[in-house]
């Protein structure tokens, strides 16, 4: 019966090497000169996250922009990350946490097949883990699903692989 799984990977080299670059740009501005303006990248496979540091939020504003910049250059996929509220840390400098969405969360795992079901198409949907697998008798309805899917789910970049016959 053909397959085929529905994901969010993120490339994490290229995410390391945009922040990389974008602390290299950063360092190198004129108008970062003198200030504490940076970003770390923290945290383990699949639960990774940036911290944004700046001396007000204007700069930080910058530094997003930078970050952005370089993850379109590289390929990474912006919609995976999500900005969390800004920090005041010791006087005026700020900082902000983004995290790095990677995988499927059930919440739209849920989304993804609910939307299936209520297409009337002949595929079936399943949740596995952090991705989800959806079946079908034919090839052709899979690729309509397929269809649905990248047109139905905009806020969230999805991949859709591992495709068998």
């Amino acid at each position: 019966m053909p397959s085929f799984d529905v994901t969010n990977e993120v490339d994490w080299v290229e995410v390391h090497n945009a922040v990389d670059q974008s602390n290299k740009e950063v360092g190198n501005r004129f108008d970062f000169k003198g200030s504490d303006a940076r970003i770390e990248l923290t945290g383990k496979d699949k639960e990774k996250s940036l911290t944004l540091f700046a001396d007000n939020d204007f700069q930080l504003d910058q530094v997003w922009d930078i970050v952005t910049g370089k993850f379109a250059k590289r390929g990474v996929d912006v919609r995976c990350m999500e900005r969390k509220d800004v920090e005041t840390i010791s006087g005026n400098k700020v900082k902000q946490l983004v995290t790095v969405k990677a995988g499927i969360d059930t919440e739209l795992a849920k989304k993804i097949v609910r939307i299936i079901k209520d297409s009337k198409l002949k595929v079936q949907g399943s949740i596995q883990g952090d991705t989800v697998r959806v079946t079908g008798a034919k090839r052709d309805v899979l690729q309509e699903t397929i269809a649905l899917l990248k047109k139905s789910i905009t806020d969230f970049p999805l991949q859709f692989g591992n495709f068998r016959e």
